[in-house]
C-alpha cells in the first residue's frame, strides 16, 4: 500500500468541520475524502489525516492530508480522479507519493491561519462566507500591538477551548501581523500548533483591544492567567482560513 499526501483547498461554509463525528451523519471534509478515496480501491475504509482539524466553517487553502492507497496511480491522474468525483467546494490541488513515516499532522512544523473581518457597516455578499462581519472602526495602533504580543513560546491556557485533545497548551507564535485593507482587518498568524479554535481567541482578542473594551496590559494579564474566563470570547469561524502547512526538508509551493 503505497502513502499519499495531498494539498486540499476548500470552502468550509457547508462542512461540520474537518473531522467525522461519532454516531453524527454530519458532512465533513475528512468524511467526504474518505468516502471517494474508498471508490478508487476496493471499498474499504481509508484513513485520511489531516494536518489540522478545521472547525465547521473555517476553510482552507492549503490543508494537507495524508493517507494509504492500495492501488498504484501516477500522481496527476490521482488528483484528477479524486477531483472529478469530490463535490465543487473541495478540491485537490497537489497529490504526490510521501516518504515513509510521514503524517499530516505529527509531520508539521508550523501552520499558517489567515482571519479576515470586515468592518465596514454594510458587509457585501459576496464576502459573506469568507469574511467575518463586525460593523465599527478599529484601533490599528492597539490592534498591532496586541499582535505582537502574541509572539513567542508562551502558555496559551486561556485561549484553549474546551473538547481539545492537546496534551500541552504550550505553543510557539512564530509569526502574528495585523493589517488593514480598507475596512478589513487580515490578521495572519503562524505557529508550531494551535490549540482547538485558539486561532478564533486571538482574533478576539484583538477584538477587544480594537474597540478599547480591553488594554493591552489587560490582555497581557488575561493571557498570563491562563484561564479561559479571562479572555474575550473567539471570533466566528467564517473568516478564518488555513493557508499553509509546513514540513521539513522539500514541500509544495506556498498557496496564498
Amino acid at each position: 500500500m503505497g502513502l499519499w499526501r495531498i494539498t486540499l483547498a476548500y470552502d468550509g461554509t457547508d462542512f461540520a468541520g474537518w473531522q467525522m463525528q461519532s454516531g453524527r451523519a454530519a458532512r465533513t471534509v475528512q468524511g467526504t475524502l474518505e468516502a471517494t478515496i474508498a471508490r478508487l480501491g476496493d471499498g474499504a475504509r481509508v484513513v485520511v489525516v489531516g494536518a489540522g482539524r478545521t472547525d465547521a466553517g473555517v476553510h482552507a487553502l492549503g490543508q494537507v492530508a495524508s493517507f494509504r492507497l492500495d492501488r498504484e496511480l501516477p500522481s496527476a491522474e490521482l488528483q484528477r480522479a479524486l477531483n472529478a468525483m469530490l463535490p465543487e467546494d473541495l478540491r485537490v490541488l497537489e497529490a504526490a507519493p510521501a516518504p515513509e513515516g510521514f503524517h499530516a499532522r505529527k509531520s508539521a512544523v508550523s501552520k499558517r491561519y489567515r482571519y479576515e473581518l470586515d468592518t465596514g457597516p454594510v458587509q457585501l455578499p459576496a464576502r459573506r462566507r469568507v469574511a467575518g462581519h463586525l460593523p465599527g472602526r478599529l484601533d490599528a495602533v492597539a490592534v498591532r500591538a496586541v499582535a505582537e504580543l502574541y509572539c513567542g513560546r508562551r502558555d496559551f491556557a486561556s485561549l484553549a477551548s474546551a473538547g481539545g485533545s492537546a496534551k500541552t497548551t504550550v505553543r510557539t507564535v512564530l509569526r502574528s501581523e495585523a493589517r488593514f485593507a480598507g475596512e478589513t482587518l487580515v490578521y495572519e498568524v503562524e505557529a508550531d500548533g494551535f490549540l482547538r479554535r485558539m486561532v478564533r481567541s486571538l482574533v478576539g482578542g484583538l477584538i477587544a483591544a480594537g474597540r478599547g473594551t480591553l488594554g493591552i496590559e489587560d490582555l497581557r494579564c488575561a493571557l498570563a492567567a491562563c484561564d479561559r474566563r479571562a479572555w474575550p470570547p473567539p471570533a466566528a469561524a467564517r473568516g478564518l482560513t488555513l493557508v499553509r502547512v509546513a514540513y521539513d526538508g522539500p514541500r509544495g509551493p506556498d498557496v496564498e
